[in-house]
């Protein structure tokens, strides 16, 4: 939607502020901008008396652009997954600007959180009386959904160990796709370094939002509620950390099972080849033209020649099962 969408939150609920309202910044809790015009974000911030950044500015990596005051205003971006149901997400980044009473969000994407959200709070009270309250309540959906991504990767994870390191005891010697395996490695280890990337960004926010609330004095239990998303966050870095091992691991141990497949297939060429030598090398004898070679004239020539040949391709393979090569 090339356009602004225009939330008022509160207990109640959820409604839409039409353009050119008179009583907009009054009345105004959240402003959530997705892919406005630059119009529409100059008539914006001229209204709210700040700098909106813009789409080049929101992508920038510095920390200094990211997390800023300016003009009474606190501006945060983080960067959020949409369409994360599969193994790539859309990673952009979404700008968080506390003016006063009201928040305003700044996005070019549709991470999930933004939908539920406000018809969890239609459904819910969630306190949403404010523009701090709509964002910590909004980051803890966000988190929420991070974890819930991080659950399913950690199942698909589980799905590939099992697929490596199964037995089959039917056929064991059969050779399984390692490489539609190594594809869903690498897609797993994509997705969970990008989500680990939303994290970071994310704990970087919420720390300076900590520092920012305690400037502004705020309530005693935004404050419990900013820690204790803080402490989410850092849980599910540790457990995506925790996942990229497990990836890094199950990497190696598929790399590890092609070696093994590709040493058996070359063993028994191996084999083959020894088991294969001793008979070429009688045919060969027999097969020279010298005029005085006994066995070409003996009855028994051809059956001694063919035994001779299959003992010495027996020997040698009874001599690598005792062993214990084959």
């Amino acid at each position: 939607m090339n356009a602004m969408l225009r939330n008022f939150i509160n207990e109640a609920g959820r409604l839409r502020v039409q353009e050119g309202s008179p009583d907009l910044t009054e009345q105004l809790v959240w402003v959530d901008l997705i892919a406005p015009s630059t119009d529409e974000q100059r008539a914006l911030g001229d209204r709210l008396g700040i700098a909106i950044p813009t789409q080049e500015e929101m992508e920038e990596i510095e920390i200094s652009s990211r997390l800023y005051k300016e003009d009474g205003a606190i501006f945060m971006t983080a960067i959020l997954p949409s369409h994360a149901d599969g193994d790539d997400p859309e990673m952009r980044p979404v700008t968080f600007i506390l003016s006063g009473p009201r928040l305003i969000t700044l996005r070019y994407h549709e991470p999930r959180a933004f939908k539920t959200f406000p018809v969890r709070a239609e459904k819910v009270p969630m306190g949403c009386d404010s523009g701090e309250s709509v964002l910590v309540a909004l980051l803890e959906a966000i988190v929420d959904r991070l974890a819930d991504i991080l659950e399913r990767a950690g199942r698909e994870v589980d799905q590939i160990s099992r697929a490596v390191f199964r037995y089959r005891i039917d056929k064991p010697t059969r050779s399984r796709d390692f490489q539609a395996v190594l594809e869903d490695i690498g897609r797993k280890g994509d997705l969970t370094s990008n989500i680990r990337d939303s994290l970071v960004t994310l704990e970087r926010l919420v720390g300076f939002l900590g520092q920012a609330t305690l400037q502004l004095k705020s309530a005693k239990d935004m404050r419990e509620r900013i820690k204790t998303l803080s402490r989410d966050i850092r849980s599910l870095e540790d457990h995506s950390s925790f996942l990229s091992q497990k990836i890094t691991f199950l990497l190696d141990a598929t790399l590890g099972m092609i070696n093994i497949e590709q040493n058996a297939i070359i063993k028994i060429f191996s084999v083959a080849a020894v088991v294969f030598l001793p008979p070429t090398l009688i045919a060969s004898i027999y097969g020279m033209n010298f005029k005085y070679m006994p066995e070409l004239h003996w009855d028994l020539g051809y059956p001694w020649a063919i035994g001779l040949m299959i003992l010495s391709a027996i020997l040698p393979y009874l001599y690598f099962k005792r062993r214990g090569w084959l």
